[in-house]
């Protein structure tokens, strides 16, 4: 065994660090399953398709080509253009090549942006639930998050009133998630507009919009908050391949927005990673200009699971949970079941061992409402196999109804 010496020492920032959520109750999933446990995993946000035919041969035949080395560190200028094109005509938005930087994956993009944006004495708002990576990023560049809370009840979304209340001198940053990781909740275009109205009145606020499940929507259409008057040149809106091309693996996203924005992210991106494989861009290129029915059957499976989840959890006594309108979750407020016990007598007080008492005794893996900053509630996601999911429902039924 290895022993660290008495004397090492971290970058602070580093050490209070909070490891993923999600990535511990994968990690703990597959121990299990070594073990020889059939887990049933719902809590990872990956889809279970094939990346779609025509992606993976543009792969393959930038490899055949021999197309392996570096290339410009804001990604090719070829993809950039078919982003922009993308925006054009997916979102009414008006990018250069120069506006868009492209990254190894959506989350560094997300990072990027963070770091480059905020500094010591600065705060960001962030409305809960959360992605579980938003407050460390905060954190890690420096700055403070500040959590808004939402309810079921609004459908987790940040009311105008809401927004208004918590905006202070120190704010420098709101970021949104809209189809939302892990609530599924959408912002109709009404409701982004009243929140832009609150930010036109605070003209020192920017927006970080994060739209990587803008094709996975249901019951609602997608807004790009970047096109609302005003917010054009305060908005840097993040996207990607993982969640509608099912290219978790490639590793490839992206940011847009005002043009000093984006040179700084590239620059520091410059430093720490350069571009994105080169492999991978050829492919997104390929994802941007596809027929896009593989994406539109996915999207239909998805719808088709949500509903089922969410008829199999409104059968659950003490299980609420509002209709997400987009991505692959579903987050039920689970607190009514706070203060049961198990078989065993083991207590029940949060969302934390609720999921435990479940990954260990009845090996269906979902994650707890405290990794997003809403301790009332789990995340579920229904990215897998209907066979898996009416099993891990089944499951769910016999552990939740077993409680006393």
């Amino acid at each position: 065994m290895l022993l660290m010496p008495n004397s090492i020492r971290f970058n602070a920032r580093v050490a209070q660090m909070q490891p993923s959520a999600t990535l511990a109750m994968k990690s703990r999933a597959s121990a299990l399953r070594r073990a020889g446990h059939p887990v049933v995993a719902l809590s990872a946000g990956e889809p279970d398709f094939n990346t779609p035919q025509a992606i993976a041969q543009a792969g393959k035949q930038a490899i055949d080509e021999g197309f392996t080395n570096y290339t410009e560190n804001p990604g090719m200028a070829s993809l950039r253009e078919t982003i922009a094109d993308k925006f054009e005509h997916d979102n009414d938005l008006s990018y250069t090549p120069e506006q868009i930087l492209c990254s190894n994956g959506a989350k560094q993009s997300i990072a990027l942006a963070v770091h480059v944006l905020c500094d010591k004495g600065d705060e960001v708002l962030i409305p809960a639930p959360y992605w579980v990576s938003y407050p460390e990023m905060t954190r890690f560049a420096g700055a403070t998050p500040r959590t808004v809370s939402t309810t079921p009840e609004q459908q987790y979304r940040l009311t105008p009133e809401q927004l208004d209340a918590a905006i202070t001198p120190e704010t420098r940053l709101l970021i949104l998630c809209s189809p939302s990781n892990p609530t599924g909740s959408v912002y109709t275009r009404g409701e982004l507009e009243a929140l832009a109205e609150v930010l036109r009145a605070n003209d020192h606020v920017y927006v970080l919009s994060d739209e990587i499940y803008e094709h996975v929507v249901f019951d609602a259409e997608h807004t790009a908050i970047a096109g609302l008057p005003e917010l054009y040149d305060r908005t840097i809106t993040i996207n990607g391949f993982s969640k509608a091309f099912a290219m978790t693996g490639w590793r490839l996203g992206y940011m847009a927005g005002p043009e000093p924005i984006v040179q700084a992210a590239a620059k520091v991106q410059g430093q720490f990673t350069s571009a994105p494989s080169s492999i991978s861009q050829r492919a997104g290129q390929a994802a941007l200009t596809m027929d896009m029915q593989p994406v539109y059957d996915m999207v239909d499976a998805f719808h088709e699971r949500r509903d089922y989840v969410l008829g199999r959890l409104d059968s659950i006594a003490g299980v609420t949970c509002p209709t997400p309108e987009g991505a692959f979750y579903l987050f039920p407020d689970v607190s009514a079941l706070f203060g049961t016990a198990t078989p065993d007598g083991t207590a029940i007080t949060s969302s934390n061992d609720l999921c435990m008492y479940l990954l260990e005794q009845h090996h269906v893996a979902l994650v707890p409402g405290e990794a997003f900053g809403d301790p009332n509630g789990l995340r579920i996601s229904y990215a897998s196999s209907m066979d898996d999911l009416e099993t891990a429902l089944d499951r769910i039924a016999t552990g939740l109804n077993a409680l006393s």
